[in-house]
């Protein structure tokens, strides 16, 4: 079940709005919305890892295109790191470069790299999507929680948060990538961190909102229903200025691929940004009141 959009830019006709017709939506049996961040609430286009982890591996002598950097987008930065240098093409560098293949201990290396440049940059990047702030001032007026974790470190996040929330993007839960003992995506955890803090009682009541193949895994894993959003997020790739900038025909392209890979990820829905979440949450929460819905 997916409910997909043409591909366009997001004019302010496009905006959600809490005063809209939609306010008075029923969404119980509803209780929570789990968000990702980077493409996601804040950062058209996930930009700010990507040219980040090219810089970082650049620093070793190593050449990532932005399309390699953007593959394992939304697990952890260490696991990503770890994937990144799992490529043939990046190990064949790697093994030119230092004669052997990445370990371990290269990861690390790398890592450490990226943290201070990562924390440099995120700031730079806070700026919410277009409607996400409409969208969770509507969810909290329905009587709904907002949870939030990303693939971000706790130390980038602490970067991020205070700026985000000045613009009016301020979750009532966040959990990092770095800080359960379990792991990150795409295991549930950090949704399920989420479900505890906020005192839900049906993982089923939950829905996770994420830009990435990982992050609707890992509302998957949890239990919950899953929205895919394309046009705003990694798979897409483009900020709002190069999206003004390139043809609508190659924007509809990008977009239907990103549809399709996140649609083949499972997730229940999939549209174009969080300004249509609202619509979407509507939809399921009908189906959940469904007299033979099933189980």
């Amino acid at each position: 079940m997916n409910l997909t959009s043409q591909a366009r830019p997001l004019p302010a006709q496009d905006v959600f709005h809490a005063d809209s017709t939609q306010r008075g939506d029923d969404l119980t049996p509803l209780q929570a919305v789990i968000f990702d961040w980077a493409g996601t609430l804040v950062d058209f286009g996930s930009l700010a890892p990507t040219q980040i982890f090219v810089e970082a591996f650049s620093s070793f002598g190593i050449h990532l295109t932005l399309e390699q950097a953007r593959g394992p987008m939304g697990l952890s930065k260490w696991d990503h790191i770890h994937e990144l240098l799992q490529d043939t093409s990046i190990r064949s560098q790697w093994l030119s470069t230092f004669g052997k293949h990445p370990d371990r201990q290269d990861v690390d290396n790398i890592y450490a790299r990226f943290m201070p440049m990562q924390i440099a940059k995120v700031g730079e990047f806070s700026a919410p999507i277009a409607g996400a702030v409409q969208t969770l001032q509507w969810l909290r007026s329905q009587g709904l929680k907002v949870g939030s974790c990303s693939g971000y470190p706790r130390e980038v996040l602490n970067q991020l948060l205070p700026q985000a929330s000045q613009a009016g993007i301020d979750p009532d839960h966040v959990v990092a990538g770095d800080e359960l003992p379990a792991g990150g995506r795409p295991g549930p955890w950090m949704a399920l961190a989420n479900v505890l803090a906020l005192g839900i009682t049906d993982v089923r009541a939950c829905v996770k909102v994420d830009d990435t193949v990982p992050g609707i895994a890992e509302g998957l894993n949890a239990g919950m229903w899953t929205v895919g959003l394309s046009l705003s997020g990694n798979e897409v790739g483009l900020s709002v200025q190069e999206l003004e900038q390139t043809r609508p025909e190659e924007v509809q392209a990008r977009v239907e691929r990103a549809e399709k890979k996140l649609r083949e990820a499972g997730a229940h829905y999939v549209v174009r940004s969080v300004a249509e979440l609202p619509q979407v949450l509507a939809l399921i929460a009908q189906h959940m009141r469904a007299p033979n819905r099933p189980v």
